[in-house]
């Protein structure tokens, strides 16, 4: 769950690039490849797939009751490494029952990790302790924790661990971890207590659209994740359905990004998530979307085939590239204002961020897209698939430009997912003596409740931080974030003119209103 990078002062190493690509998930003993809920670390084991909903690898087919295997079966091993003769009767293999993918929920100990307020047209969760929780991977056997946290923790300096394991807060096997440089085995189980603060979103409701004994369908504001994932948590709409509506146990049928608005289903069942999701392997699901792009988009119908190619998995980072996955998405003028167009695009294949890098690539990105309508992309900002510079420096500028805007939390990211050289160069308070917190930003009439705070004294057990003097205390010694003034974004700096309106499928079909951007009277700021 924690995400890393690496880099050098010139440009993104090789190994930066491939840290930027993919995200680190654990995977607990005895458990398939598929997509399955952790509820300590409000993740999943497995990143979601992008061509066919969420979940996972294929897996064997159940055989139908009365009937014959049809697939010839392996034939079976004999003394000696000979191989069963011609019409020597064999075993016949019959595949193990499929595992069904439970819904994802949290126990009302979960919701009550912290409460949440409405601030400036913003939804804000007050900082609370979290356990982050992991067992011990492959590559890290044989290796210290020392060197694990320097080099695939990064969302903190090196020097937060080691102050960490000193007042109690890292544990390995759940046994208090003073001494770094301890040596991993295999199953080896890790938690870290962290001070948890998640970005707001905006103060827009989640609208329920309908439901039934199968479905649960909403209509998802923009900048809410669907579940948790990165620093999101209780701001997701699986667990603001979960504490507000009691809907739990949910299967997501498909994912929308963060900063997309609109029609969300999800499954009840198990069974009608199998179902559903064989209706989108098949392309028998329909889906309708809306956008604001620049300037006139031609009155024709735009039909876009370019392949588009990952540049970046962490950042979601997408172009154009005949290396790519084919896909298609059709495209519908609806109205011109003389600044720009509303746009009804129709995605015929799911790769990610599809619509948004075919506008780009025909020249009309989505008025306010804070990935692929920015200057990182040069002049032609990605018009027709010019890209004067490598992936690694598209990257780089990329990171760079909301880094000087103090934008990251739009690409879900923060200072420690950043390479060495775009970092700050002090490390910020962990070089001094921690019986006293460092100096803060903050009002200094503000009291300062973590002064009370014996650091070398203090010890934390993760499993009862919920439970200890800290629960809900909105200042940690410990915590960077705790020690930074953030101004918080405009509500409308958190939405993107990207909005799905419809779903369609085999005896359904749910929409949702036209968002106010889409209005034919709309005018920009």
């Amino acid at each position: 769950m924690w995400l890393g990078s690496s880099g050098t002062p010139a440009c993104l190493s090789a190994a930066a690039r491939s840290a930027l690509r993919s995200f680190t998930f654990a995977r607990l003993p005895g458990s398939s490849r598929g997509c399955r809920p952790r509820m300590a670390s409000g993740g999943c084991e497995a990143p979601e797939a992008k061509d066919g909903g969420p979940g996972c690898s294929a897996e064997p087919r159940l055989q139908a009751p009365g009937r014959e295997e049809k697939r010839a079966p392996a034939p079976a091993p004999t003394s000696g490494g000979r191989k069963k003769r011609r019409g020597q009767a064999a075993e016949r293999l019959v595949p193990p029952p499929k595992k069904r993918r439970p819904g994802v929920s949290f126990s009302e100990q979960h919701f009550a990790e912290t409460s949440y307020y409405f601030e400036g047209g913003l939804r804000k969760v007050r900082p609370y302790y979290f356990d982050f929780q992991t067992y011990c991977k492959g590559r890290w056997v044989g290796r210290s924790l020392l060197h694990v946290y320097s080099t695939e923790f990064r969302a903190h300096p090196l020097s937060y661990y080691e102050a960490a394991a000193r007042i109690g807060r890292l544990r390995l096997n759940e046994q208090p971890v003073r001494d770094l440089g301890v040596v991993l085995k295999d199953n080896d189980f890790l938690r870290n207590t962290v001070h948890r603060h998640e970005p707001p979103v905006t103060a827009e409701p989640i609208r329920l659209l309908a439901e039934d004994d199968e479905v649960v369908v909403v209509d998802k504001p923009s900048s809410m994740p669907v579940h948790p994932c990165g620093r999101f948590r209780h701001n997701t709409v699986i667990f603001v359905l979960g504490k507000e509506h009691q809907l739990k146990e949910l299967h997501p049928l498909h994912r929308l990004d963060r900063l997309t608005s609109g029609v969300l289903m999800f499954a009840k069942t198990a069974a009608v998530s199998e179902r559903i999701h064989e209706q989108v392997r098949d392309r028998q699901l329909e889906k309708e979307y809306v956008c604001r792009v620049e300037g006139e988009f031609p009155a024709e119908e735009v039909t876009c085939k370019e392949p588009i190619l990952v540049v970046s998995y962490k950042v979601g980072l997408c172009r154009v590239d005949p290396q790519g996955k084919p896909c298609e998405t059709v495209f519908q003028r609806l109205s011109y204002n003389g600044h720009s167009s509303v746009v009804q695009c129709r995605p015929l294949t799911g790769r990610t961020h599809q619509i948004r890098v075919h506008l780009q690539f025909l020249g009309h990105p989505i008025v306010n897209d804070p990935i692929y309508n920015t200057a990182a992309w040069g002049p032609a900002r990605g018009r027709g698939g010019h890209i004067p510079k490598t992936d690694d420096e598209l990257l780089r500028d990329l990171l760079e430009e909301h880094r000087a805007k103090q934008s990251l939390d739009v690409l879900d990211l923060f200072e420690g997912d950043l390479p060495p050289d775009l970092k700050p160069a002090s490390d910020p308070f962990f070089k001094q003596d921690l019986k006293e917190p460092a100096a803060t930003t903050r009002d200094p009439e503000e009291p300062n409740q973590a002064a009370s705070l014996d650091l070398d004294t203090t010890e934390l057990a993760p499993r009862e931080a919920t439970e200890s003097g800290l629960k809900n205390k909105e200042m940690d010694p410990l915590c960077e974030e705790c020690r930074l003034v953030r101004q918080d974004p405009l509500p409308q700096e958190l939405v993107m003119y990207l909005h799905a309106l419809r779903y369609k499928g085999p005896g359904f079909e749910y929409s949702s209103p036209m968002p106010a951007w889409a209005q034919d009277d709309w005018k920009e700021d």
